[in-house]
């Protein structure tokens, strides 16, 4: 009898474990069939449909971003214009009319003055050491902190690497020929030159071979000579300046909705987290590569190079450091970035006085 009771109990049991073991592998099974949640999102830009560099880029990154993700992330990007004006891509991610936005931070300095600090500082950071101070720094949590109060989440997402001076329709033989000048130089730069005499205004991109052809602006900064090209800016000023000084490098942004970030699953967030890290080398490459071949272009079409005097050149710089004193007093958290990115610089500049500038120097 007991024999019979245990083996009926044994029974029991091994049935028991059978029916879960089915009723799990059921659930595992159903699991594994259901089908993964997918997004679509809508990312705006500040550049002209598939513009060479800055707009061409955002869409491999979208074509990068839905390979990888194998569709459950699909990006539909859309030029200036086409859903919010070029200057409002802040405001249309930050209110979720689009969940990715891709631009530069300069812009929406009317927002937070903070902003300008993250797409260049006259006489400042290089590319590389930009990119460093980003990533192996306090850049990036500094940025997030800035932008955190408007539900924004920034990234680096390419640079055209230092720019020109700017296309000008008279010559620049000291700083006399600054004052009077309507130019247009968005961000940190503009700043500088109007305390130094001359009247900055906001333009996009799309507008600057009217303004200058038309004689409405007197001269004006855009990216350098790949982009400087794809404008025709050579054939409406005759003069292209450098260095350019206001903006050593370039850095774009890619900024998400943190709200539209924070319903991604953890696997695609790192996939569009090293997307984007992979288009911010791709475009630095793209300008590397093509800046070269556009200037030849431009010098053989006519356009006269001309480097900015030394005198100009050190008044603006000392302007640039009242500009940026100034700019850093306004809040702490002005403050904090600007001595984090001074103590950096100072710590690079060693490294690269016997690395890249001897290279420079002996090529």
């Amino acid at each position: 009898m007991k024999r019979r009771q245990l083996f009926g109990l044994t029974a029991a049991l091994l049935a028991a474990i059978g029916l879960a073991g089915c009723k799990e592998e059921a659930a595992s099974s159903s699991a594994a069939a259901a089908p993964a949640e997918k997004f679509e999102w809508k990312m705006v830009t500040s550049w002209p449909k598939n513009y060479p560099g800055l707009g061409t880029s955002v869409e491999r990154l979208s074509e990068r971003v839905n390979a990888m993700t194998d569709g459950r992330l699909k990006i539909k990007v859309y030029s200036a214009g086409e859903l919010v004006p070029a200057l409002e891509v802040f405001d249309a991610v930050s209110n979720g009319t689009a969940e990715i936005g891709h631009s530069a931070s300069y812009y929406w300095k009317g927002k937070t003055s903070t902003s300008q600090f993250f797409t260049s500082v006259p006489f400042g950071l290089s590319t590389l050491e930009m990119n460093a101070w980003v990533n192996k720094g306090d850049g990036l949590k500094l940025w997030e902190e800035a932008y955190a109060p408007f539900g924004v989440k920034p990234f680096l997402a390419g640079n055209t690497a230092m720019q020109m001076g700017g296309w000008f329709n008279k010559e620049i033989n000291s700083l006399d020929d600054i004052k009077g000048l309507k130019i247009r130089m968005p961000g940190l730069g503009g700043e500088v030159l109007n305390r130094l005499g001359a009247t900055t205004v906001n333009l996009p991109g799309s507008e600057v071979f009217t303004a200058l052809q038309t004689n409405a602006i007197d001269a004006s900064d855009w990216v350098n000579p790949y982009n400087d090209l794809a404008f025709g800016l050579h054939k409406a000023a005759k003069y292209y300046y450098y260095p350019g000084w206001q903006e050593p490098q370039a850095t774009l942004e890619i900024i998400i909705n943190q709200k539209a970030w924070d319903k991604l699953p953890k696997d695609l967030q790192a996939i569009v987290t090293e997307a984007i890290r992979a288009a911010n080398q791709d475009m630095l490459d793209d300008y590397v590569w093509n800046n070269a071949r556009a200037l030849e272009e431009l010098i053989s079409s006519g356009t006269q190079l001309r480097r900015f005097p030394d005198s100009v050149l050190e008044a603006m710089k000392q302007e640039s450091a009242n500009v940026l004193a100034a700019l850093a007093a306004e809040s702490d958290l002005n403050q904090r970035i600007w001595d984090s990115m001074q103590d950096f610089q100072k710590k690079t500049t060693k490294m690269h006085e016997l690395s890249e500038k001897e290279l420079y120097n002996w090529r």
